[in-house]
């Protein structure tokens, strides 16, 4: 299998080189069999790689520790889903999951897309298949890089999984980012070919437009998952450390985001042509920049790899993409001009284009932080690390300015926006901001930032519901139709404004989890069997915690201490919350890594009662717990949810016109019902 899955690396990438010459140093556009077979080249790659996936694969479930891959990431007692994670649980694995998944994606960017566009497409498979020829180089060429490096001999057992990747998100975590990086690569090569082409119309943009927003809500999920994954599995209490890797992660969907904003700008009026083109080859960019970061060691996080030469090969090709990247789009500097210029300063475009400018802002700020040990060691030769107080004294108010615009947006017109649009328009939206901030002011909430945060979340949930009021309003006047029939029609009729609007719902809920974060409480204890310790939650409540002891076992590959706390919340029973320290064992029962910590919780809408269970001094019967009160951490998971679906309803191909008849002629109104003659669209 090992000799198939090297046969299959080699032919793909001989396949890319030949396909990726036929693309750029002929001229197919006269020959269109040429321009068919440079097409057909995408789909030989795919399948290439998908075998020596296979191959690899079952090395895995074959438990083949010859191979050098599976004796360091599996051993014989790892549970089959973990197997299954095994693929991109180490940097050769993963290298070849980014390849195989850009070759699926290749594939089928070149069978979907539309064929008014085929003048873009062979440049759009020459490019994908060079980037896949780079990752093929890299494992065949790099140093410990080849997923199918056998050893000299053959261990009776191998390593297995380290304990912290021995969780559910490892199973979805790293596959949703590495399909949000990989899959930026198709909107990256439909802006090149368009430059490429000289087609620099709209077409480009519509052609790759659904690509964009599947790569964000791949890495939105997998943003997510892994800040619920962190909270769960490193016992700390937290959700988001501004670790490098995890920063590495947030880059690229910040500069998406702008992009998927002002890319509207473009396609209204004509205008940041020149911009949105720079943050399309920017994130793809940011993509291999993270992974750089993660492969290099340059950085120390606790999600890297170790230090390896590979990540230099990452650094030559991000290098070289950009300069020629930027020089391309030099060259096609005037024919980017835009159609049309900004009218005023209060108008929908000018909202977008702030919103864009605290993005990227909150990007270049998170940027600099991560590189900053990197340039602080090459200028004074001393490494300092900047921590989470410098990113949050920086992006928390660029934060609320963003969360500010997410409200206003929607209410400003196009062009520009009269005094008696603006009255309308942000009545009810600024009286529930108002509200919601006296609410909370009355109930005891202090603090400029809490309050003013979830004042401003008041405000966006008041844009909302009215955008979606107003427009289920119009179609029940203008047709006669039920609520909910309307509100149907009216979201189907225009998903991705809608599909927009929900996801500012999402947001929302992020920014009210980051609040309940704030008012964390946290307390060290030592404690004997039936000692019992009252820790007050920032709601007012006494939450106490009386332990019940500590019992052995073991579990699958693992020898279990588990300590049991029996909860109260103002004297009413919540839960027994059990947190563990495991010691993994391989097949022979031998120890082989450090030993781990599973957290304890309970969890409602309200707050999480966290426990972790540190361990217990040798021979004595005490326990060293951390009591951790985190309020309303169950609206990340929420806000994540939410703003899938409105991702994904944003994307949904639209289906044909639901046909109802008209009370009244006329032009469209823009919430997806007709504008009556003689009225005039705010």
């Amino acid at each position: 299998m090992t000799l198939l899955g090297q046969f299959a690396l080699w032919a793909a990438f001989l396949i890319g080189l030949w396909s990726a010459g036929l693309a750029f140093l002929t001229r197919w556009q006269d020959r269109p069999e040429l321009a068919a077979a440079v097409q057909r080249s995408a789909y030989a790659i795919c399948i290439a790689l998908l075998v020596a996936a296979f191959a690899l694969w079952k090395g895995i479930f074959a438990h083949d520790f010859n191979i050098e891959y599976v004796a360091s990431y599996t051993s014989r007692n790892l549970p089959e889903y973990y197997l299954v994670s095994a693929f991109w649980a180490g940097q050769k694995g993963s290298l070849l999951f980014w390849a195989v998944v850009l070759g699926i994606f290749g594939s089928l960017a070149q069978a979907l897309t539309s064929s008014r566009f085929r003048d873009l497409l062979p440049y759009v498979a020459g490019i994908t298949n060079l980037i896949v020829v780079f990752f093929i180089a890299v494992m065949l060429f790099g140093e410990h890089a080849n997923p199918f490096e056998r050893l000299s001999f053959t261990p009776p057992d191998g390593n297995g999984l380290n304990p912290q990747l021995q969780n559910p998100g490892m199973v979805v975590h790293p596959p949703m980012l590495y399909l949000g990086y990989i899959s930026l690569t198709i909107p990256f090569a439909f802006a090149i070919a368009a430059m490429l082409a000289r087609k620099l119309d709209a077409g480009w943009i519509i052609a790759m437009r659904k690509w964009a927003i599947m790569s964000w809500i791949f890495l939105s999920v997998g943003i997510t998952i892994g800040m619920w994954w962190a909270y769960l599995e490193l016992g700390w209490g937290g959700v988001w450390g501004w670790d490098p890797v995890e920063n590495a992660s947030f880059h690229p969907w910040l500069t998406l985001t702008a992009f998927l904003h002002s890319v509207m700008i473009q396609e209204k009026r004509g205008m940041l042509k020149r911009w949105n083109m720079t943050l399309v080859i920017g994130t793809f960019l940011l993509s291999i920049f993270g992974t750089f970061i993660t492969r290099s060691g340059v950085i120390a996080s606790v999600h890297s790899f170790t230090q390896s030469s590979v990540g230099y090969f990452f650094l030559a090709f991000l290098m070289v993409t950009a300069i020629v990247s930027f020089t391309l789009l030099y060259t096609r500097w005037d024919s980017l001009k835009p159609e049309a210029e900004l009218e005023s300063m209060v108008s929908r475009e000018s909202a977008f284009l702030f919103n864009n400018l605290a993005l990227v802002g909150i990007a270049f700020s998170v940027l600099w932080g991560t590189l900053f040990p990197i340039i602080s060691e090459a200028v004074r030769g001393t490494k300092i690390t900047v921590g989470p107080p410098f990113f949050n004294r920086v992006n928390i108010p660029l934060g609320l300015f963003l969360l500010f615009l997410t409200g206003v947006g929607p209410l400003i017109a196009w062009r520009k926006a009269s005094v008696r649009n603006l009255q309308r328009q942000f009545i009810v939206p600024v009286a529930a901001g108002l509200v919601t901030f006296g609410v909370l002011f009355a109930m005891g909430l202090r603090g400029f930032y809490p309050l003013m945060s979830l004042g401003l979340a008041g405000f966006v949930l008041g844009t909302v519901a009215q955008e979606f009021w107003r427009g289920v309003r119009a179609r029940m006047s203008m047709y006669g139709e039920h609520i909910f029939a309307a509100l149907s029609r009216l979201v189907s009729r225009n998903r991705r404004r809608y599909g927009g609007y929900i996801v500012h719902v999402g947001i929302v809920a992020y920014f009210v989890a980051f609040v309940g974060l704030a008012f964390q409480e946290k307390v060290s204890v030592q404690m004997v069997p039936g000692q019992t310790e009252v820790v007050r939650s920032p709601y007012g409540h006494d939450i106490a915690f009386t332990y019940m002891g500590t019992s052995q076992y073991q579990s699958l590959n693992r020898l279990v201490s588990a300590a049991t706390l029996q909860v109260t919340r103002d004297g009413k029973r919540l839960d027994d919350i059990v947190s563990e320290k495991r010691q993994h064992v391989d097949s022979f029962g031998r120890p082989t890594f450090e030993p781990s910590t599973e957290v304890g919780l309970h969890s409602d809408l309200r707050e999480d009662i966290y426990v972790v269970y540190a361990g217990s001094p040798d021979g004595t019967e005490r326990a060293q717990f951390s009591l951790i009160i985190n309020p309303l951490v169950n609206w990340f998971w929420i806000g994540g949810v939410i703003l899938v679906l409105g991702g994904v309803l944003a994307m949904w191909p639209g289906g044909p016109q639901i046909k109802t008849k008209r009370r009244a002629p006329v032009a469209q109104a823009g919430y997806g019902v007709p504008l009556r003659e003689g009225a005039v669209k705010g």
